[in-house]
C-alpha cells in the first residue's frame, strides 16, 4: 500500500515539476551602458559612473548595484530581487535615467542594455 502511494506521489510530482533544459541561473537584472568618448576611466567614473550609481541604490527591491568604468565608457549592473518582474525594475530605472540626465555631463546619454541575460538568449 504505502509503496502504490509513494509511485503515485511520484507520477504526480513528474507531471507538475517545471523542467528547463538549461534552466536561467542568472540574477534579475538591468544592465545600463553609458558611453562618453575620450575620456578616461577616472573621468568617466567622477562624472558618470559614480552619480549614476549612487541614484540607482535607492529604487525599490534592488539587491545590488555594480558598476564599472572603462576608456570612454561606463556599464552599471542593477541586480534586483528574483520576485522582481524585469520589465517593471526596466521602467524603474528608466525613471530614475530621466531624472539622472539632468546632473552628467552635456550630451552623455545613459542607454539599457538588452532585456536578457547571455544566457536566456541562448535558451530562446
Amino acid at each position: 500500500m504505502a509503496f502504490g502511494l509513494v509511485v503515485l506521489w511520484g507520477i504526480w510530482a513528474v507531471l507538475r515539476t517545471p523542467v528547463d533544459a538549461i534552466p536561467d541561473l542568472s540574477d534579475n537584472q538591468v544592465i545600463v551602458f553609458t558611453d562618453y568618448p575620450g575620456r578616461s576611466p577616472q573621468v568617466v567614473e567622477d562624472q558618470v559612473t559614480y552619480p549614476l550609481s549612487v541614484n540607482l541604490q535607492g529604487l525599490p527591491q534592488v539587491k545590488a548595484v555594480r558598476a564599472s568604468s572603462a576608456f570612454g565608457f561606463s556599464i552599471i549592473y542593477v541586480i534586483f530581487d528574483d520576485k522582481a518582474d524585469i520589465y517593471w525594475a526596466r521602467s524603474r530605472v528608466l525613471e530614475r535615467l530621466n531624472f539622472a540626465s539632468s546632473f552628467l555631463p552635456q550630451g552623455v546619454v545613459p542607454t539599457l542594455g538588452p532585456d536578457g541575460t547571455g544566457v536566456g538568449h541562448v535558451f530562446w
